[in-house]
């Protein structure tokens, strides 16, 4: 099934939120930065169990914004392995949102690759080492 697919959408998202007020330009619009970092979050947290050990971020790929996210839209981010190399993992992250009005409607809104690194202590790269 591919990433978007609507029964994929009824997997658990890495992360759920909603957009709020201090999240907003003066438009109402959220900032494109802000629904980055949520999805910076969410990658994280799914390649985290999927990966041993820590992670760091270390780039971001092919990123799109599709659609605006609003203050108190229900934001969900779901996450899919991309690719697995020696010392780094790649998370395809898809962004949905469901509006306050019209009621319950489901957009995707945002979608980019996430790499992440395994590192050791000294946050020196190490093999990746999967669960």
């Amino acid at each position: 099934m591919a990433p978007g697919d609507h029964d994929d959408l009824e997997r658990e998202p890495s992360l759920r939120t909603i957009a709020m007020p201090g999240d907003a330009n003066p438009s109402g619009d959220i900032f494109g930065g802000w629904i980055m970092s949520q999805m910076d979050l969410a990658g994280a947290i799914f390649a985290s169990h999927t990966v041993k050990g820590r992670l760091v971020t270390v780039g971001v790929n092919s990123m799109t914004f599709h659609l605006p996210v609003y203050v108190g839209d229900q934001v969900s981010c779901y996450c899919s392995v991309a690719k697995v190399g020696r010392t780094s993992i790649s998370i395809h992250i898809e962004t949905w949102v469901r509006r306050r009005q019209p009621a319950i409607e489901r957009l995707k809104v945002t979608e980019a690759t996430f790499t992440y690194v395994s590192v050791d202590a000294d946050t020196r790269p190490v093999p990746v080492e999967r669960y």
